[in-house]
């Protein structure tokens, strides 16, 4: 029989700089605290990719930290899971089935209205860009941007959407109040509202933003879990999560256990290591600062106490890492990784090695700005060290080649070497 606190429920946050650190922890969990015979491991991810990943160390013998079996495993991306669970606790009348403000039917809702809107004087930029669209090409493809781009809206700047279905030609900043939108950029409010008027108000509450809070609200007001959440919900390697399903997953956590995995290559707290510093100082912060590093920066100072690649590659973790520590209670769970990781919920470990990418690596880690890591590494032998590489092609089938010729070098010379130890990462796959 489960100890009754084996799945007790509750947000728990896991961070670590190395991915397959956090893979061991949560395999360990899942083995040490499993699921009734019948149940599904409900696991969030980012890519197949990922989901694969998990599932072979899943899948591996027990003497190599797995479990031996990978079975019953509901692997989802958190969109679907998140829609899924509005119409499980909403109820499947309540929320549609898809929401008509999403990216497919909006972007053919899009389609029928442009040639409509665009003797309209906002859309004299609009306009431009479709002359001489005798295919509908143009179209097409605006259609189709614009809807992936309100889709993105819905999700992490709902608070614009709704300033402009009120007449606001605004946006909201968080540090600055709001800007008023220039002549040339009114058109998305003026098309947002369209789109709202051709959709009718009546179905405006199916859309994500209108959804949403009923879910939260509901939530909040009840005391049983309603039997359509899982019991357990681990999210894993997803390098950012929006606001919205952030507060779905903490509220969720009132019911069902949800283990959070989070890539965070620094120790240190490095939010202050940005010129908006600003907006990130609040109560709570699960890192602490670097010792020796001044309460506040500014411009002339930032470059001392800060690293350069961090600073300017880092904001979107950065900004992740600020909205996990507003539901962040690390009293409420660390004492339950005791018997499996000796109470450890910060896995950060010095990378192996002295060649430049362990380098690298050490100095975001502890936050090294660059004239204490000239200081802490010997010179760098270029000709020895090829850790990390850069090369230059003059058009993308060559660099197909060139990575096709690397990856059969790299297999020749390290018979250890397995295709699941490689990522290949492409700004667009297409």
């Amino acid at each position: 029989m489960q100890d009754a606190d084996t799945l007790a429920p509750g947000l728990m946050i896991i961070h670590g700089n190395r991915l397959e650190t956090l893979r061991e922890l949560v395999v360990d969990w899942m083995r040490t605290h499993p699921l009734g015979p019948l149940e599904n491991e409900v696991i969030l991810v980012q890519s197949n990719g990922i989901a694969q990943w998990l599932q072979m160390a899943l899948a591996a013998d027990t003497d190599q930290g797995g479990s031996g079996i990978a079975a019953a495993l509901d692997v989802q991306l958190p969109a679907r899971f998140l829609w899924d669970s509005y119409r499980g606790v909403l109820g499947r009348d309540a929320v549609p089935e898809q929401s008509p403000l999403d990216k497919q039917p909006l972007l053919w809702r899009l389609m029928r209205l442009l040639p409509e809107l665009l003797e309209q004087p906002e859309f004299v930029p609009l306009k431009r860009f479709l002359a001489d669209d005798s295919d509908c090409r143009k179209r097409y493809q605006l259609a189709e941007r614009l809807a992936d781009l309100f889709d993105q809206y819905q999700v992490y700047r709902a608070d614009w959407l709704n300033d402009w279905a009120a007449g606001e030609d605004r946006i909201g900043l968080a540090r600055e109040g709001f800007r008023q939108l220039e002549a040339e950029e009114v058109w998305q409010p003026a098309l947002w509202r369209a789109v709202l008027a051709d959709v009718g108000i009546e179905r405006l509450s199916d859309s994500r933003a209108g959804i949403h809070p009923r879910f939260v609200e509901h939530l909040l007001n009840t005391e049983q879990r309603p039997a359509s959440l899982p019991r357990r919900v681990i999210v894993f390697g997803i390098s950012s999560l929006p606001a919205q399903t952030l507060e779905a997953l903490a509220v969720i956590g009132r019911f069902s256990q949800v283990l959070l995995g989070v890539l965070n290559p620094c120790q240190f707290h490095w939010g202050d290591i940005v010129a908006d510093q600003d907006l990130l100082r609040h109560q709570y912060r699960r890192q602490q600062r670097r010792p020796g590093a001044p309460v506040q920066l500014d411009d002339s100072t930032l470059h001392q106490h800060a690293h350069p690649l961090l600073a300017a590659w880092g904001k979107q973790g950065r900004d992740y890492i600020n909205l996990l520590d507003q539901h962040d209670e690390r009293a409420a769970y660390e004492a339950r990784f005791a018997a499996i990781n000796g109470g450890r919920v910060d896995l950060f470990d010095e990378p192996q090695g002295s060649h430049l990418l362990a380098q690298l690596q050490s100095d975001i880690l502890e936050l090294r700005p660059l004239t204490e890591t000239r200081e802490h590494w010997p010179a760098l032998q270029a000709e020895q060290d090829h850790s990390l590489r850069f090369h230059l092609a003059h058009s993308p089938q060559r660099e197909v080649e060139i990575l096709h010729d690397q990856l059969l070098d790299a297999f020749a010379s390290d018979p250890t070497l397995k295709p699941r130890d490689i990522i290949v990462m492409v700004p667009d796959v297409n």
